[in-house]
């Protein structure tokens, strides 16, 4: 018998893109950026999008950037470039509004159509359009995949990590307390698809644990068969300061441990050290981890 990750681990090759398009049928498909001062890169990753995918062939029928309080000239850019742009915090403004990716995502079902949504990183610097067709095959293909995650080869030595949050944090939680998701290559990756049926049904982290939590409750729910992952080949992207990336790192903790019935609060305290010419200087930076409830359920 084939493993999971045998069955459920595809190449974006895999799919032509005449194909996904004859079975796309009547499925819409939105593909939703959260971004956040993306200035330098978002328009040419809206603008390569849509020229390939909505004008060229007819796969994607909206790209969606969600602006989280950007301070920069995002939404401008993304605008010009032919995106449909809205600022998180004025999506239901009645709902109230959180800093963070999560949230982003979450407000994106209030705005998009799609039944099929593919989530793609603003900050790409090295990628190609099939990203999305890649994301989108199995879920065109196999009705009973309801999550596909990418992954990809980054620039390095070590091509096929997942970053260092996900190699020093991610990873050893999944092999300790969920073993069936071990075989994600890269399960925090920003490129991802979801069925809109099943993302509605989901609480969402409102800052970096979304893709961590989603994997878990998707788990939990439709189970290890429901989630496929796609080789999306080569990728670039800006990478995190060191201690912005502890931050991630304790919203991830506190996702898997409200997850495992330990209540985190909303908002939790990490400090960091840093030198300074009186020896140690010591910052205390508030880390938000308030979940967000199934959208399904927000009338």
């Amino acid at each position: 018998m084939l493993t999971w990750f045998e069955r459920n681990t595809h190449s974006a090759a895999e799919w032509t893109l005449e194909s996904l398009v004859a079975a796309k049928a009547e499925h819409r498909v939105s593909l939703v950026v959260p971004a956040r001062n993306e200035a330098a890169t978002v328009g040419h990753v809206v603008s390569r999008a849509r020229e390939a995918l909505m004008e060229t062939a007819a796969l994607v029928d909206e790209i969606v950037v969600i602006d989280s309080d950007s301070t920069d000239a995002t939404a401008q850019i993304a605008a010009e470039a032919g995106a449909d742009v809205f600022a998180a915090a004025s999506i239901r403004p009645e709902l109230g509004t959180h800093p963070g990716k999560g949230e982003a995502m979450w407000k994106s079902l209030f705005v998009t159509k799609g039944d099929l949504i593919v989530f793609m990183d603003a900050d790409l610097v090295e990628w190609d359009t099939h990203f999305v067709p890649g994301l989108l095959g199995p879920l065109l293909t196999r009705p009973e995949i309801e999550l596909v995650k990418g992954f990809y080869r980054r620039p390095g030595e070590h091509g096929l990590d997942g970053g260092r949050v996900t190699e020093l944090v991610a990873r050893p939680l999944i092999a300790q307390h969920y073993p069936p998701l071990a075989g994600l290559v890269q399960p925090l990756a920003g490129e991802w698809a979801i069925r809109r049926s099943l993302f509605e049904a989901l609480s969402v982290p409102v800052g970096y644990a979304v893709e961590i939590a989603a994997l878990i409750d998707t788990l939990a729910g439709p189970g290890i068969d429901a989630i496929a992952q796609v080789d999306l080949g080569r990728r670039g992207h800006r990478h995190q300061d060191l201690f912005d990336l502890g931050l991630m790192s304790a919203q991830l903790l506190a996702a898997v441990g409200r997850r495992q019935g330990r209540d985190p609060g909303d908002r939790i305290a990490v400090q960091q050290f840093l030198p300074s010419e009186a020896g140690i200087h010591r910052v205390t930076r508030d880390v938000g981890t308030h979940e967000r409830p199934p959208a399904r359920e927000v009338g």
